[in-house]
């Protein structure tokens, strides 16, 4: 049986506790987004609760506050809040989001994390990639194009002679692509990994 550390002090850091914050704050935009009644302020607080992974993990990595939980709370996080948001996204008709959209997006998440829970069991170094990093980076700005989509103002929109809706709807599909893009990556990965360590 497979004997994990017990959480310390040192677990209890400020790293750490950011990480419970931004948990806690994805309740309120899932709640915000089931209102349907600030979708500004539900984009604005959805960019605030992921900016809040770089602030953790620039503390953690600058003051060596590094820990076991928090290499399994913070990609969880991360994957909760924008995989929540696109879930909740889904029933609204106007955001642009489809079902196989949200089915790519957790199918992901879920291949991933399983395929990183086995390797790392083997001792195999499974960090996130740059094809996870860019990934991450689109479904923020996706999920925020799709959040600011629904507000009357960026609906009727036009940026550089291209309709808002037109522009997130771009970044929605590039979105998937670079999420199969990044799970296709990370199986290659490993399989050479499972090649080294079999």
């Amino acid at each position: 049986m497979t004997e994990f550390p017990k959480a310390n002090e040192r677990s209890l850091n400020l790293p750490n506790a950011i990480t419970f914050f931004r948990l806690l704050l994805s309740f309120v935009l899932f709640a915000l987004i089931q209102s349907r009644w600030n979708w500004i302020g539900a984009a604005a607080l959805f960019v605030f609760a992921v900016a809040t992974d770089v602030v953790d993990g620039y503390i953690a990595r600058k003051y060596q506050l590094i820990t076991q939980l928090g290499r399994i709370l913070d990609p969880f996080v991360d994957k909760f809040i924008t995989g929540g948001t696109f879930l909740f996204l889904l029933p609204i008709a106007d955001s642009g989001v489809t079902p196989w959209m949200v089915v790519i997006v957790l199918g992901r998440e879920m291949l991933v994390t399983t395929l990183r829970g086995f390797l790392e069991q083997q001792g195999a170094d499974f960090s996130a990639s740059f094809s996870g990093k860019v990934k991450m980076f689109l479904q923020c700005v996706a999920a925020t194009a799709s959040l600011l989509s629904l507000d009357p103002r960026f609906a009727t929109a036009h940026v550089a002679g291209t309709s808002f809706l037109m522009i997130r709807d771009g970044l929605l599909w590039t979105m998937v692509v670079a999420t199969v893009w990044s799970g296709a990556d990370y199986v290659r990965r490993a399989i050479q990994l499972l090649r080294v360590t079999g």
